[in-house]
């Protein structure tokens, strides 16, 4: 093999494909990223992959100078590090003979040891997957994806002993896709309608892990670029462009077993105190009043007072003092109410809020509170206890 490469494009990909490649595992191969270099006509391109035998990706680069079409497996991480050190350089030549590949700068020379290419492991291919037995595929822009991910995938568990949740559940219907998560704190659901050309009829319900769909949001680079969805009975195949025979990328994973929470139980429906507020100001206002908590005092105080539509957030630290931020409510429903949250919680929802004008609704001191934006995205939050 031998290509000539743009050095910027190249350390573009070969970063978002290593970041799937896996960091420690008895299968060396499995840290290595894939090159495939081929030749049409006058054209080439270069296909990078990489696996962690749980999460695959290939990536497709073009306009690719070819001299000889071939394939080498070399390790991602030391690749990575080799192109972004050659920085002064605007394209680099790679070439392979065996298990040994070439890295050549104007002025440096890196050769890297690797495997045969043959012991790279199968990679799901989209239309494969869709021949093989899809339970159910469509297609959706890539904003309106993007966007669904975004509203969810923070409220995911990490590394919790109830596997489920370490995943975002994903649900499609008819034409209306959601997306929901949840560490058992906290509840993230979002929506959005899908396209009718691309919507499909079979319903689909399934656990992605939150990992996958982290290296789906690097992905998107176009809120506009079509985006093919297929579900098998164990992998979800997320295919980008507009051609599924010619693809720029595809993304792979496992799903997670088990079954997600019954998450409508835990939307509370009798909420009885509506508040309104100005994302920016609540956002700026929960952010300085954590200022001053700590390990043990997580939580802020939120007082609301219906007389003058006000809320009063205040929080102590015995070993560092104490802060207290009031704010003007843009609107107000019932009564007066204390309440206590974890701040953090709080404003990694209003992080992935888009609408200037955010609503909050509370029950009772004890009671979830309930964080809505426009009519796709709910947020359920629990309360903590203030001393």
């Amino acid at each position: 093999m031998k290509v000539i490469c743009d050095r910027a494009a190249l350390l573009e990909a070969i970063g978002l494909v290593s970041s799937v490649a896996a960091s420690r595992t008895p299968k060396p191969q499995l840290t290595c990223v894939r090159l495939t270099a081929t030749k049409d006509g006058g054209a080439g391109e270069l296909t990078l992959s990489a696996t962690d035998a749980e999460i695959s990706l290939t990536l497709r680069l073009g306009s690719v100078d070819v001299s000889e079409p071939g394939e080498t497996l070399v390790p991602a991480q030391k690749l990575s590090q080799i192109i972004s050190a050659e920085d002064n350089d605007p394209t680099l030549t790679i070439t392979s003979d065996g298990d040994l590949t070439t890295i050549k700068g104007s002025d440096a020379e890196f050769k890297l040891h690797g495997y045969p290419s043959s012991d790279f492991p199968p990679i799901p291919d989209f239309q494969q997957s869709i021949a093989s037995g899809s339970r159910g595929a469509f297609t959706l822009p890539a904003g309106s994806l993007s966007t669904v991910v975004a509203r969810t995938i923070f409220a995911a568990a990490r590394e919790n002993s109830r596997y489920a949740i370490n995943g975002v559940l994903f649900k499609k219907a008819g034409k209306r896709l959601e997306l929901v998560a949840t560490d058992g704190r906290r509840l993230a659901q979002c929506g959005a309608n899908l396209p009718a050309a691309g919507a499909g009829d079979e319903p689909v319900a399934c656990i992605v892990p939150a990992k996958a769909l982290g290296v789906l949001q690097k992905l998107i680079a176009d809120d506009n670029e079509p985006i093919n969805v297929a579900v098998t009975d164990n992998q979800i195949v997320f295919g980008f462009g507009e051609d599924t025979s010619d693809l720029r990328a595809v993304l792979s994973s496992n799903l997670v077993e088990g079954a997600f929470p019954p998450y409508e139980d835990v939307i509370p429906k009798d909420q009885d105190i509506r508040v309104g507020f100005d994302r920016d100001v609540l956002f700026s206002a929960v952010r300085r009043a954590a200022l001053l908590t700590n390990e043990e005092s997580r939580g802020v105080r939120m007082a609301f007072t219906a007389d003058d539509k006000k809320l009063q957030l205040s929080s102590r630290s015995p070993e560092m003092g104490e802060a207290r931020v009031e704010v003007d409510l843009v609107s107000y429903e019932g009564g007066d109410i204390e309440i206590g949250f974890n701040p953090g919680f709080i404003n990694e929802a209003l992080k992935v809020i888009d609408d200037p004008q955010v609503i909050i609704e509370l029950k009772a001191t004890n009671k979830p509170g309930l964080l809505r934006s426009g009519p796709d995205f709910v947020y359920v939050v629990m309360p903590v206890n203030l001393q």
